[in-house]
């Protein structure tokens, strides 16, 4: 991932994902932490099972 930006629409677009493999899920997992940790962006999440489950960004619009 060449940036912040991409790695947050890796974390936010991961569940629509379709064709691949829990284990192609869990590599894939692997390099969105290493690289969020790289670009300084906060992960909760602890397994690619929890993507989609709640909102990445806070919406101040709501």
């Amino acid at each position: 991932m060449t940036d912040a930006e991409h790695v947050r629409n890796a974390m936010a677009r991961f569940d629509q994902v379709k064709g691949v493999t829990d284990a192609e899920r869990d590599e894939a997992f692997e390099n969105i932490k290493v690289a969020a940790k790289h670009y300084g962006i906060e992960m909760t999440e602890t397994s690619w099972r929890q993507f989609g489950k709640k909102p990445h960004t806070t919406n101040s619009s709501h």
